[in-house]
């Protein structure tokens, strides 16, 4: 593998130059990108500090980072990290990264290194451009503050004299380089040591190279917005947003899966032969994390056996329905009292019985999530929808609005929580409107639109985009005060109380470029994904991968003869990927866009060498399964693959 590394550590000459005068050093260096993935520490922190006892010099102490450029996770890394008694820091590392520590050590930085001079590849991941890898370094002259880069004529001997009020003549909307260089030597007491130094020469014949496409400079405008991280994969919503729901014709068979939630699997408390009626109960709850499952026909069982899970690709406990075409109500669906009636204790009851569990993919049941062991003050709705190409949400917001406000108000009566919050993309205008319409004359009702990004959805970052909390390490989003709801768990809830339909059925969109007519449907569970593809149409052509779910976090399907569950929300038909996975070359590309801050190329490495402490200590149980490490990932590896590995590993070390 070519090995794109950008610095390599200065000349025993050189060091012994820019060490003059200096002690009391703390060493920081930079694990290289832009190579292969060979060894987690890199050696040239080891070998400076060699040199650096030969030299007499006192370290103070010494750290190594990956991707010291990434500003939010060395800010993290540098605090309280300089022990007392420092005077000097020592950085190892290219431009990027010197500049980076220079802006938030607060201590005189000295580069140990040489930024080599490079084409087409940076480890920069999203961050400010501030190198332009020149391969002559002004950094330990003016403190960090690079004269190529943030001055717009690029000059290396001091200011041209145009600044106007300490911004640049060129640039207004600029500082001016210069003066910042000034005033931190001058903070450093190191400006008349500066103003002594010899006229700095500029070799114009090294490469200036355009490091970053416009690609990655839109996205990095919007990199930070409501929560670190995230993508902006293409949308392809049009192809179903526009269509209004419809009833799916009743299937003649249904396949009641009895694991369709977290937690243990419904026991079935049917036999073959018996003879069911819609809403009736088919199978018990197992246990406190469970939760019951319910007939979405009326007609006679058929089989109790094990049938194919779609999410899980093995078989699990099913019940088999052939319905009579006749919908007979089962006689426990009957509506409850009003809602200013019910006790928060009752509505917990009905949630339970009903049934209801996370319809935007996890599962969990409602009724434990209602039931906080701390303390809540807010309720989010979640009608994000970050996904790409569903568009059910979308459409339950559009024509079930009535249904989620009263939902809300069951849930804010169940909770003791003082605001309910319904979180919309903006991406959805029409949904926003008529939401904010509808809570306008609500005291503790709100609309919050976010700006479109996934994975805004996903419970932890909604929680940082809406309310500024961080949910912590391990934690539950119940530890900063909220609860987290899907949309369309809301109508199951209203439907519960109003109707006393437990969940038999949901909205789910059809849809993808291999579709030929998309559509969001209301659908029965246990209706056969076939029998979906085939109502709209089948597919454009036979090079096709179908997934359960949305693209980035949906699960493909090899057997198209398994059943949709309360969570299913979407099926898609799209392109077949054809990528070969390469070695990780630490680009940094995983850690710059991960919501949850950590640094998935060690899920691959440890994983690969089945390190499962490893994997622990890197914190893979935080880990949201949102894929955006493995959507951009250069080397197309199949990260998630060796989170979830590892997390069930993590879970038998228990």
């Amino acid at each position: 593998m070519e090995n794109y590394t950008k610095y390599k550590l200065k000349s025993n000459d050189e060091l012994t130059s820019v060490l003059e005068g200096k002690d009391n050093l703390f060493v920081i260096a930079c694990n290289k990108c832009f190579k292969e993935f060979e060894t987690v520490d890199e050696p040239d922190c080891d070998e400076f500090l060699t040199f650096a006892a030969q030299q007499g010099k006192t370290v103070t102490g010494s750290a190594k980072f990956d991707f010291l450029c990434n500003k939010m996770h060395t800010e993290k890394k540098l605090q309280d990290l300089l022990p007392e008694g420092t005077e000097n820091v020592v950085v190892i590392s290219c431009g990027l990264g010197i500049q980076t520590v220079a802006d938030l050590a607060g201590k005189p930085v000295v580069a140990a290194s040489n930024t080599l001079n490079y084409r087409g590849h940076h480890g920069m991941a999203l961050t400010k451009k501030s190198c332009d890898a020149c391969a002559q370094c002004y950094l330990n002259v003016t403190g960090g503050v690079c004269p190529i880069v943030d001055c717009s004529k690029s000059l290396v001997n001091g200011q041209c004299g145009g600044a106007k009020n300490g911004k640049c003549e060129v640039d207004p909307n600029k500082d001016c380089a210069w003066e910042k260089i000034y005033q931190r030597l001058a903070k450093q007491g190191r400006l008349e040591e500066f103003l002594n130094q010899p006229v700095q020469v500029r070799d114009f014949s090294k490469v200036n190279f355009k490091v970053i496409n416009d690609y990655v400079k839109a996205a990095r405008e919007d990199r930070l917005n409501g929560y670190y991280g995230g993508v902006h994969p293409s949308e392809r919503k049009e192809f179903s947003e526009h269509i209004a729901l419809k009833k799916f014709p009743d299937p003649k068979t249904v396949v009641i899966s009895m694991s369709q939630h977290l937690g243990a699997p419904a026991n079935p408390i049917v036999a073959v032969g018996d003879t069911v009626k819609v809403g009736q109960k088919i199978g018990e709850a197992a246990g406190f994390i469970s939760a019951p499952v319910h007939s979405s026909v009326s007609g006679t069982v058929v089989a109790v056996e094990p049938r194919m899970h779609g999410t899980r690709g093995s078989e699990v406990m099913a019940v088999v329905i052939e319905s009579d075409g006749k919908n007979t109500l089962h006689e426990s669906v009957q509506p409850h009292k009003d809602l200013d009636s019910l006790t928060p204790d009752e509505i917990i009851d009905i949630i339970r019985e009903a049934g209801i569990v996370g319809m935007g993919g996890a599962g969990f049941p409602t009724c434990v999530k209602l039931k906080p062991a701390k303390p809540v003050d807010t309720i989010l709705l979640n009608g994000c929808e970050c996904e790409p190409l569903l568009t059910a949400d979308h459409r339950v917001l559009l024509e079930y609005a009535d249904d989620i406000i009263y939902g809300l108000k069951a849930i804010l009566k169940t909770t003791g929580a003082e605001k309910g919050i319904i979180v919309i993309e903006d991406n959805k205008p029409d949904a926003i409107e008529l939401m904010q319409e509808k809570v306008a004359n609500i005291g503790n009702m709100e609309v919050f639109v976010a700006r479109t990004k996934y994975p805004q959805g996903a419970e932890k970052t909604l929680i940082k985009r809406v309310m500024g909390r961080q949910v912590p390490s391990g934690g539950l989003p119940a530890d900063v005060g909220v609860v987290v709801d899907n949309i369309s768990t809301v109508k199951a809830i209203s439907d519960a109380i109003q109707k006393g339909m437990p969940l038999i059925e949901r909205v789910a969109t059809v849809t993808g470029e291999k579709i030929k007519h998309p559509g969001n449907f209301v659908i029965k569970i246990g209706t056969s994904v076939k029998e979906l593809i085939d109502y709209c149409g089948g597919f454009t052509d036979d090079d096709v991968l179908v997934k359960m779910g949305g693209p980035m976090m949906g699960f493909p399907l090899k057997d198209l003869e398994v059943p949709m569950m309360k969570g299913s929300n979407g099926i898609i038909a799209i392109d077949t990927d054809e990528t070969k996975e390469q070695a990780c070359i630490k680009c940094g590309r995983c850690v710059d866009v991960c919501p949850m801050e950590l640094s998935p190329l060690y899920f691959v490495k440890y994983a690969d060498q089945e390190n499962w402490e490893g994997m622990r200590d890197m914190h893979v149980m935080d880990c949201v399964e949102c894929r955006c490490c493995q959507y951009i990932c250069s080397s197309k590896i199949s990260i998630i693959d060796r989170i979830k590995a590892g997390k069930n590993a993590v879970r038998g070390m228990k």
